[in-house]
Protein backbone atom coordinates (compact mmCIF):
# COMPACT_ATOMS: atom_id res chain seq x y z
CA UNK A 1 0.00 0.00 0.00
CA UNK A 2 1.34 3.43 -0.89
CA UNK A 3 1.61 6.01 1.85
CA UNK A 4 -0.65 9.02 1.26
CA UNK A 5 1.13 11.95 -0.30
CA UNK A 6 0.68 15.00 1.87
CA UNK A 7 3.18 17.54 0.48
CA UNK A 8 1.58 20.75 -0.79
CA UNK A 9 4.60 22.97 -1.34
CA UNK A 10 6.85 21.45 -3.93
CA UNK A 11 8.70 21.89 -7.16
CA UNK A 12 9.17 18.36 -8.46
CA UNK A 13 12.48 17.28 -9.90
CA UNK A 14 13.03 13.97 -11.63
CA UNK A 15 16.67 13.37 -12.47
CA UNK A 16 19.05 10.55 -13.26
CA UNK A 17 22.41 12.23 -13.74
CA UNK A 18 23.50 15.73 -12.71
CA UNK A 19 26.12 17.88 -14.40
CA UNK A 20 29.17 18.85 -12.39
CA UNK A 21 28.74 22.25 -10.80
CA UNK A 22 31.37 24.90 -10.21
CA UNK A 23 33.05 24.91 -6.83
CA UNK A 24 31.28 28.00 -5.53
CA UNK A 25 27.80 26.83 -6.48
CA UNK A 26 25.38 26.38 -3.60
CA UNK A 27 22.87 23.56 -3.43
CA UNK A 28 19.19 24.47 -3.57
CA UNK A 29 16.44 22.33 -2.08
CA UNK A 30 12.73 22.09 -2.79
CA UNK A 31 10.12 19.97 -1.01
CA UNK A 32 9.31 16.80 -2.94
CA UNK A 33 6.64 15.46 -0.61
CA UNK A 34 5.63 14.30 2.85
CA UNK A 35 5.06 10.60 3.53
CA UNK A 36 3.31 8.89 6.43
CA UNK A 37 5.21 6.78 8.96
CA UNK A 38 3.75 6.19 12.43
CA UNK A 39 3.38 8.10 15.67
CA UNK A 40 6.39 10.18 16.67
CA UNK A 41 9.00 9.53 13.94
CA UNK A 42 12.32 10.27 15.57
CA UNK A 43 15.32 8.69 13.84
CA UNK A 44 15.91 7.69 10.21
CA UNK A 45 18.30 5.17 8.63
CA UNK A 46 18.88 5.32 4.86
CA UNK A 47 19.76 2.28 2.75
CA UNK A 48 18.76 0.07 -0.16
CA UNK A 49 16.85 -2.60 1.74
CA UNK A 50 15.37 -4.42 -1.28
CA UNK A 51 18.35 -4.35 -3.67
CA UNK A 52 16.56 -2.39 -6.40
CA UNK A 53 19.16 0.38 -6.59
CA UNK A 54 16.81 2.91 -4.97
CA UNK A 55 17.33 4.23 -1.46
CA UNK A 56 14.75 3.32 1.17
CA UNK A 57 14.06 4.60 4.69
CA UNK A 58 13.85 2.88 8.06
CA UNK A 59 12.14 5.10 10.61
CA UNK A 60 11.94 4.54 14.34
CA UNK A 61 8.76 5.96 15.86
CA UNK A 62 9.21 6.90 19.51
CA UNK A 63 5.59 7.64 20.42
CA UNK A 64 4.24 4.13 19.88
CA UNK A 65 5.24 0.75 21.31
CA UNK A 66 3.80 -1.29 18.44
CA UNK A 67 4.86 -1.10 14.80
CA UNK A 68 7.52 1.34 15.95
CA UNK A 69 9.93 0.59 13.10
CA UNK A 70 8.50 1.62 9.73
CA UNK A 71 10.02 0.85 6.32
CA UNK A 72 9.32 3.22 3.42
CA UNK A 73 10.48 1.91 0.05
CA UNK A 74 11.90 4.39 -2.43
CA UNK A 75 10.40 4.81 -5.88
CA UNK A 76 13.61 6.35 -7.24
CA UNK A 77 12.09 9.78 -7.93
CA UNK A 78 12.18 11.19 -4.40
CA UNK A 79 8.86 9.65 -3.37
CA UNK A 80 8.27 6.71 -1.06
CA UNK A 81 5.64 4.03 -0.53
CA UNK A 82 4.81 2.13 2.63
CA UNK A 83 6.67 -1.15 2.89
CA UNK A 84 6.22 -2.82 6.25
CA UNK A 85 6.40 -2.18 9.98
CA UNK A 86 7.87 -4.05 12.94
CA UNK A 87 7.77 -3.89 16.72
CA UNK A 88 11.05 -3.34 18.55
CA UNK A 89 11.42 -2.76 22.28
CA UNK A 90 9.53 -0.22 24.37
CA UNK A 91 10.45 3.37 23.69
CA UNK A 92 12.36 2.70 20.46
CA UNK A 93 14.22 5.92 19.79
CA UNK A 94 17.32 5.36 17.63
CA UNK A 95 18.37 2.98 14.87
CA UNK A 96 21.25 2.20 12.55
CA UNK A 97 21.47 0.17 9.33
CA UNK A 98 24.42 -2.16 8.70
CA UNK A 99 25.09 -5.68 7.43
CA UNK A 100 25.32 -7.37 10.81
CA UNK A 101 25.41 -11.00 9.60
CA UNK A 102 27.57 -10.67 6.48
CA UNK A 103 24.92 -11.82 4.00
CA UNK A 104 25.13 -8.74 1.77
CA UNK A 105 21.82 -7.31 3.00
CA UNK A 106 21.34 -4.40 5.37
CA UNK A 107 20.02 -5.15 8.86
CA UNK A 108 18.77 -2.85 11.62
CA UNK A 109 19.74 -2.32 15.26
CA UNK A 110 17.40 -0.30 17.46
CA UNK A 111 17.97 1.39 20.82
CA UNK A 112 15.04 1.29 23.25
CA UNK A 113 14.63 3.90 25.99
CA UNK A 114 12.31 1.69 28.06
CA UNK A 115 13.81 -1.78 27.50
CA UNK A 116 17.15 -3.13 28.72
CA UNK A 117 18.19 -4.48 25.34
CA UNK A 118 18.92 -3.55 21.75
CA UNK A 119 16.53 -4.90 19.11
CA UNK A 120 18.03 -6.54 16.02
CA UNK A 121 16.07 -6.98 12.77
CA UNK A 122 17.78 -8.94 10.00
CA UNK A 123 17.07 -7.97 6.42
CA UNK A 124 15.60 -10.49 3.99
CA UNK A 125 16.87 -8.58 0.94
CA UNK A 126 13.39 -7.73 -0.36
CA UNK A 127 12.67 -4.78 1.92
CA UNK A 128 11.27 -6.93 4.72
CA UNK A 129 12.92 -7.91 7.99
CA UNK A 130 12.80 -10.72 10.53
CA UNK A 131 13.68 -10.83 14.21
CA UNK A 132 17.34 -11.56 14.78
CA UNK A 133 18.50 -14.54 16.84
CA UNK A 134 19.39 -12.25 19.74
CA UNK A 135 18.36 -8.93 21.26
CA UNK A 136 21.61 -8.04 23.05
CA UNK A 137 21.13 -7.27 26.73
CA UNK A 138 22.10 -3.76 27.85
CA UNK A 139 23.01 -2.55 31.35
CA UNK A 140 20.28 0.11 31.14
CA UNK A 141 17.74 1.35 28.61
CA UNK A 142 19.61 2.81 25.65
CA UNK A 143 18.99 6.19 24.00
CA UNK A 144 21.29 5.98 20.97
CA UNK A 145 22.92 3.29 18.86
CA UNK A 146 25.38 3.31 15.99
CA UNK A 147 27.87 0.94 14.38
CA UNK A 148 31.67 0.62 14.16
CA UNK A 149 34.49 -1.93 14.30
CA UNK A 150 36.05 -1.56 17.74
CA UNK A 151 38.30 -4.64 17.75
CA UNK A 152 39.54 -4.55 14.17
CA UNK A 153 38.16 -7.93 13.10
CA UNK A 154 36.16 -6.58 10.15
CA UNK A 155 32.86 -7.48 11.83
CA UNK A 156 30.40 -4.67 12.65
CA UNK A 157 30.06 -3.92 16.35
CA UNK A 158 27.40 -1.80 18.04
CA UNK A 159 27.88 1.09 20.42
CA UNK A 160 25.03 2.45 22.51
CA UNK A 161 24.70 5.09 25.19
CA UNK A 162 22.34 5.25 28.14
CA UNK A 163 21.20 8.40 29.90
CA UNK A 164 19.67 6.45 32.80
CA UNK A 165 20.73 4.66 35.98
CA UNK A 166 21.91 2.14 37.03
CA UNK A 167 24.61 2.62 34.37
CA UNK A 168 24.95 5.83 32.39
CA UNK A 169 27.27 3.89 30.16
CA UNK A 170 28.92 3.74 26.81
CA UNK A 171 28.29 0.10 25.88
CA UNK A 172 30.21 -1.74 23.16
CA UNK A 173 28.61 -4.90 21.74
CA UNK A 174 31.26 -6.82 19.81
CA UNK A 175 29.73 -8.59 16.83
CA UNK A 176 30.06 -12.28 16.07
CA UNK A 177 29.33 -11.76 12.37
CA UNK A 178 26.09 -13.75 12.38
CA UNK A 179 23.75 -11.12 13.79
CA UNK A 180 24.57 -11.99 17.40
CA UNK A 181 26.77 -10.07 19.81
CA UNK A 182 28.97 -10.67 22.82
CA UNK A 183 28.10 -9.31 26.24
CA UNK A 184 28.37 -5.55 26.45
CA UNK A 185 31.72 -4.01 27.36
CA UNK A 186 30.65 -1.06 29.50
CA UNK A 187 32.43 2.19 30.21
CA UNK A 188 30.79 4.28 32.95
CA UNK A 189 32.57 7.63 32.59
CA UNK A 190 32.79 10.26 35.33
CA UNK A 191 31.23 12.81 33.01
CA UNK A 192 27.81 13.21 31.44
CA UNK A 193 27.32 11.80 27.92
CA UNK A 194 24.49 13.14 25.74
CA UNK A 195 25.91 12.43 22.27
CA UNK A 196 28.80 10.52 20.72
CA UNK A 197 30.84 10.41 17.52
CA UNK A 198 33.21 7.72 16.23
CA UNK A 199 36.54 7.94 14.45
CA UNK A 200 40.25 7.18 14.62
CA UNK A 201 41.28 10.54 16.05
CA UNK A 202 44.92 9.69 16.83
CA UNK A 203 45.77 7.65 13.71
CA UNK A 204 46.65 4.45 15.58
CA UNK A 205 44.25 2.25 13.60
CA UNK A 206 41.86 1.82 16.55
CA UNK A 207 38.39 3.30 16.70
CA UNK A 208 37.96 6.09 19.24
CA UNK A 209 34.90 7.83 20.69
CA UNK A 210 34.22 11.49 21.33
CA UNK A 211 31.39 12.42 23.68
CA UNK A 212 29.60 15.66 24.47
CA UNK A 213 27.39 16.48 27.41
CA UNK A 214 26.91 18.85 30.33
CA UNK A 215 29.11 21.55 28.75
CA UNK A 216 32.08 19.22 28.17
CA UNK A 217 33.54 17.37 25.21
CA UNK A 218 35.62 14.31 26.07
CA UNK A 219 37.82 12.10 23.90
CA UNK A 220 38.04 8.37 24.68
CA UNK A 221 40.92 6.67 22.88
CA UNK A 222 40.22 3.09 21.86
CA UNK A 223 42.37 0.19 23.06
CA UNK A 224 41.20 -2.06 20.23
CA UNK A 225 39.06 -4.35 22.38
CA UNK A 226 36.00 -2.22 23.19
CA UNK A 227 37.65 -0.47 26.12
CA UNK A 228 39.04 3.06 26.22
CA UNK A 229 41.52 5.43 27.79
CA UNK A 230 40.38 8.91 28.74
CA UNK A 231 41.91 11.62 26.58
CA UNK A 232 41.54 15.36 26.17
CA UNK A 233 38.53 17.43 27.29
CA UNK A 234 37.07 20.66 25.93
CA UNK A 235 34.18 23.00 26.76
CA UNK A 236 30.89 22.35 25.00
CA UNK A 237 27.67 24.26 24.41
CA UNK A 238 24.48 23.54 26.28
CA UNK A 239 22.76 20.15 25.76
CA UNK A 240 24.85 18.85 22.85
CA UNK A 241 22.47 16.57 20.98
CA UNK A 242 24.50 15.29 18.03
CA UNK A 243 28.06 14.94 16.72
CA UNK A 244 29.19 14.61 13.10
CA UNK A 245 32.73 13.35 12.42
CA UNK A 246 34.45 14.15 9.11
CA UNK A 247 37.51 15.80 7.58
CA UNK A 248 36.24 19.33 6.93
CA UNK A 249 39.53 20.92 5.84
CA UNK A 250 41.10 18.15 3.77
CA UNK A 251 44.16 17.57 5.99
CA UNK A 252 43.34 13.87 6.54
CA UNK A 253 42.63 14.50 10.21
CA UNK A 254 39.13 13.98 11.56
CA UNK A 255 37.19 17.03 12.75
CA UNK A 256 33.99 17.47 14.77
CA UNK A 257 30.71 19.29 14.26
CA UNK A 258 28.64 19.37 17.46
CA UNK A 259 25.01 20.52 17.67
CA UNK A 260 24.12 22.36 20.88
CA UNK A 261 21.09 24.43 21.87
CA UNK A 262 21.94 27.53 19.84
CA UNK A 263 24.91 26.68 17.66
CA UNK A 264 27.00 24.26 15.66
CA UNK A 265 30.54 24.04 17.02
CA UNK A 266 33.40 23.06 14.71
CA UNK A 267 36.54 21.59 16.29
CA UNK A 268 39.36 20.85 13.87
CA UNK A 269 41.42 17.77 14.68
CA UNK A 270 45.17 17.77 15.22
CA UNK A 271 45.48 14.08 14.29
CA UNK A 272 46.79 13.04 17.71
CA UNK A 273 43.48 12.76 19.55
CA UNK A 274 43.33 16.47 20.39
CA UNK A 275 41.34 19.27 18.82
CA UNK A 276 41.61 23.00 18.22
CA UNK A 277 39.42 25.63 19.86
CA UNK A 278 35.80 25.50 18.71
CA UNK A 279 34.42 27.93 16.14
CA UNK A 280 30.67 28.39 16.57
CA UNK A 281 27.93 28.98 14.00
CA UNK A 282 24.54 30.12 15.33
CA UNK A 283 21.39 28.15 14.60
CA UNK A 284 18.18 27.52 16.55
CA UNK A 285 17.75 24.33 18.59
CA UNK A 286 19.63 21.83 16.39
CA UNK A 287 18.87 18.20 17.23
CA UNK A 288 21.04 16.48 14.62
CA UNK A 289 23.98 17.46 12.45
CA UNK A 290 25.12 15.44 9.42
CA UNK A 291 28.12 15.97 7.14
CA UNK A 292 27.54 15.48 3.41
CA UNK A 293 28.75 16.72 0.03
CA UNK A 294 25.80 18.62 -1.42
CA UNK A 295 27.39 20.14 -4.55
CA UNK A 296 29.89 19.26 -7.25
CA UNK A 297 32.55 21.15 -5.32
CA UNK A 298 33.22 17.99 -3.27
CA UNK A 299 33.51 20.16 -0.16
CA UNK A 300 31.76 18.83 2.92
CA UNK A 301 28.65 20.70 4.01
CA UNK A 302 26.46 20.34 7.10
CA UNK A 303 22.77 19.44 7.28
CA UNK A 304 21.10 20.39 10.56
CA UNK A 305 17.65 19.48 11.88
CA UNK A 306 16.29 22.53 13.73
CA UNK A 307 13.68 21.24 16.13
CA UNK A 308 11.68 24.37 17.09
CA UNK A 309 11.42 28.17 16.92
CA UNK A 310 11.07 27.58 13.99
CA UNK A 311 11.38 23.96 12.90
CA UNK A 312 13.02 22.95 9.66
CA UNK A 313 16.42 22.17 8.18
CA UNK A 314 19.52 24.37 7.87
CA UNK A 315 22.30 23.81 5.34
CA UNK A 316 25.77 25.17 6.10
CA UNK A 317 27.90 25.23 2.95
CA UNK A 318 31.50 24.23 3.57
CA UNK A 319 34.39 26.35 2.33
CA UNK A 320 36.79 23.41 2.26
CA UNK A 321 39.10 24.87 4.89
CA UNK A 322 37.10 23.86 7.96
CA UNK A 323 34.96 26.97 7.93
CA UNK A 324 31.33 27.24 6.84
CA UNK A 325 29.02 29.82 5.37
CA UNK A 326 26.00 30.95 7.41
CA UNK A 327 23.17 28.42 7.43
CA UNK A 328 20.43 28.56 4.81
CA UNK A 329 17.15 27.67 6.49
CA UNK A 330 14.36 25.59 4.91
CA UNK A 331 11.26 25.85 7.13
CA UNK A 332 9.10 22.78 7.68
CA UNK A 333 5.89 24.69 8.53
CA UNK A 334 5.31 21.94 11.10
CA UNK A 335 5.74 21.76 14.85
CA UNK A 336 8.94 19.79 15.43
CA UNK A 337 11.74 18.52 13.23
CA UNK A 338 13.43 15.66 15.07
CA UNK A 339 16.03 14.29 12.71
CA UNK A 340 17.56 14.89 9.28
CA UNK A 341 19.32 12.33 7.08
CA UNK A 342 20.92 12.52 3.65
CA UNK A 343 20.79 10.33 0.53
CA UNK A 344 20.33 10.49 -3.25
CA UNK A 345 16.62 9.74 -3.37
CA UNK A 346 15.99 10.48 -7.06
CA UNK A 347 19.10 9.03 -8.68
CA UNK A 348 20.59 12.30 -9.92
CA UNK A 349 23.88 11.82 -8.04
CA UNK A 350 23.15 14.75 -5.76
CA UNK A 351 22.53 14.44 -2.03
CA UNK A 352 18.94 15.08 -0.93
CA UNK A 353 17.54 15.51 2.58
CA UNK A 354 14.81 13.71 4.52
CA UNK A 355 13.62 14.89 7.92
CA UNK A 356 11.24 13.55 10.57
CA UNK A 357 8.07 15.43 11.57
CA UNK A 358 7.51 14.25 15.14
CA UNK A 359 3.93 15.45 15.70
CA UNK A 360 2.73 14.82 12.14
CA UNK A 361 3.63 11.10 11.93
CA UNK A 362 5.53 11.67 8.71
CA UNK A 363 8.82 12.38 7.00
CA UNK A 364 9.48 15.08 4.40
CA UNK A 365 11.89 14.88 1.47
CA UNK A 366 13.83 17.90 0.18
CA UNK A 367 15.30 17.33 -3.28
CA UNK A 368 18.62 18.90 -4.21
CA UNK A 369 17.95 20.79 -7.43
CA UNK A 370 21.49 22.07 -7.78
CA UNK A 371 21.94 25.54 -9.27
CA UNK A 372 18.33 26.20 -10.32
CA UNK A 373 16.48 27.94 -7.49
CA UNK A 374 12.72 28.57 -7.65
CA UNK A 375 10.64 31.03 -5.60
CA UNK A 376 8.04 30.50 -4.37
CA UNK A 377 8.43 26.79 -3.62
CA UNK A 378 4.68 26.31 -3.24
CA UNK A 379 2.42 25.19 -6.12
CA UNK A 380 0.76 27.92 -8.16
CA UNK A 381 -2.89 27.70 -7.05
CA UNK A 382 -5.36 29.59 -9.22
CA UNK A 383 -8.31 28.44 -7.12
CA UNK A 384 -11.65 29.25 -8.84
CA UNK A 385 -11.84 30.45 -12.44
CA UNK A 386 -14.89 30.59 -14.72
CA UNK A 387 -14.88 28.15 -17.64
CA UNK A 388 -13.93 29.91 -20.87
CA UNK A 389 -11.97 32.69 -19.14
CA UNK A 390 -8.30 33.18 -18.41
CA UNK A 391 -6.90 33.95 -14.99
CA UNK A 392 -4.49 36.67 -14.04
CA UNK A 393 -0.91 35.36 -14.27
CA UNK A 394 0.96 33.94 -11.34
CA UNK A 395 4.75 33.97 -11.34
CA UNK A 396 7.78 32.00 -10.20
CA UNK A 397 11.29 33.45 -10.12
CA UNK A 398 14.03 31.16 -11.42
CA UNK A 399 17.56 32.04 -10.23
CA UNK A 400 20.78 30.52 -11.53
CA UNK A 401 22.94 30.20 -8.42
CA UNK A 402 25.85 28.66 -10.32
CA UNK A 403 28.91 30.22 -11.92
CA UNK A 404 28.13 29.25 -15.52
CA UNK A 405 25.12 29.95 -17.73
CA UNK A 406 22.02 27.78 -17.25
CA UNK A 407 20.74 26.60 -20.64
CA UNK A 408 16.98 26.21 -21.06
CA UNK A 409 15.89 23.90 -23.83
CA UNK A 410 12.11 24.07 -23.38
CA UNK A 411 9.30 25.14 -21.08
CA UNK A 412 5.81 23.68 -21.49
CA UNK A 413 2.53 23.76 -19.55
CA UNK A 414 -0.13 21.07 -19.15
CA UNK A 415 -3.53 21.35 -20.81
CA UNK A 416 -5.75 24.01 -19.19
CA UNK A 417 -2.65 26.05 -18.29
CA UNK A 418 -0.26 28.27 -20.28
CA UNK A 419 3.25 29.53 -19.61
CA UNK A 420 5.47 32.39 -20.76
CA UNK A 421 8.81 33.50 -19.41
CA UNK A 422 11.56 36.09 -19.60
CA UNK A 423 14.22 33.39 -19.35
CA UNK A 424 15.06 32.93 -23.01
CA UNK A 425 17.48 30.16 -23.94
CA UNK A 426 20.03 30.92 -21.21
CA UNK A 427 20.12 32.42 -17.75
CA UNK A 428 23.47 33.95 -16.85
CA UNK A 429 25.31 32.95 -13.70
CA UNK A 430 23.76 34.76 -10.76
CA UNK A 431 20.87 36.09 -12.87
CA UNK A 432 17.17 35.39 -12.58
CA UNK A 433 14.11 35.37 -14.78
CA UNK A 434 10.35 35.23 -14.37
CA UNK A 435 8.08 32.34 -15.30
CA UNK A 436 4.40 33.35 -15.69
CA UNK A 437 1.50 30.89 -15.76
CA UNK A 438 -2.21 31.32 -16.44
CA UNK A 439 -5.23 29.04 -16.01
CA UNK A 440 -7.90 28.75 -18.74
CA UNK A 441 -10.36 26.01 -17.69
CA UNK A 442 -12.45 24.34 -20.40
CA UNK A 443 -14.53 22.33 -17.94
CA UNK A 444 -15.70 22.50 -14.36
CA UNK A 445 -13.88 20.83 -11.53
CA UNK A 446 -10.41 20.63 -10.04
CA UNK A 447 -7.48 20.66 -12.43
CA UNK A 448 -3.88 19.76 -11.67
CA UNK A 449 -0.98 20.17 -14.02
CA UNK A 450 2.67 21.06 -14.38
CA UNK A 451 5.06 23.46 -16.01
CA UNK A 452 7.87 21.27 -17.33
CA UNK A 453 11.31 22.84 -17.73
CA UNK A 454 14.15 21.09 -19.54
CA UNK A 455 17.46 22.74 -18.67
CA UNK A 456 21.16 22.01 -18.22
CA UNK A 457 20.87 21.63 -14.43
CA UNK A 458 19.70 18.05 -14.94
CA UNK A 459 19.20 15.40 -17.59
CA UNK A 460 15.57 15.16 -16.49
CA UNK A 461 12.87 17.87 -16.32
CA UNK A 462 12.15 20.12 -13.41
CA UNK A 463 8.45 20.55 -12.82
CA UNK A 464 6.41 23.32 -11.16
CA UNK A 465 3.02 22.17 -9.93
CA UNK A 466 -0.03 24.20 -10.96
CA UNK A 467 -3.56 23.87 -9.56
CA UNK A 468 -6.95 25.39 -10.34
CA UNK A 469 -10.70 24.83 -10.24
CA UNK A 470 -13.03 25.52 -13.15
CA UNK A 471 -16.45 26.94 -12.23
Amino acid sequence: MSAPYRGRHNIFLWALCAITMASSAAAQFETRGTFLANSGPHSIAVGDFNHDGKLDLAIVCASTNTDNVVILLGNGDGTFRFGSSYTAGLGAVSLVAADLNHDGTLDLAIANEESDYLSVLLGNGDGTFRAGPQNPSAPAPESFVTVGDFNGDGIPDLVAISYQNPCKCISIFLGNGDGTFQNAVNTDPPFNVESIGLGDFNHDGKLDVVTAGNYTINVLLGNGDGTFQYGASYPSGESPASIAVADFNGDHKLDLAIASVSEISILLGNGDGTFQTAVNYPTNFPLTVTAAVLTGSRKLDLVVANSIFPSGVSVFAGNGDGSFQPGVFYPSNLLTTEYAAVGDFNGDRQADIVYANYERESVTVLLNIGVASFLPTTPLNFKKQAVGTTSQPQTVTLTNTGTTALRIASMKASTEFAVTSTCGSTVAAGANCTISATFSPTKKGSQQGTITIVDSASTEPQVIEVLGTGT
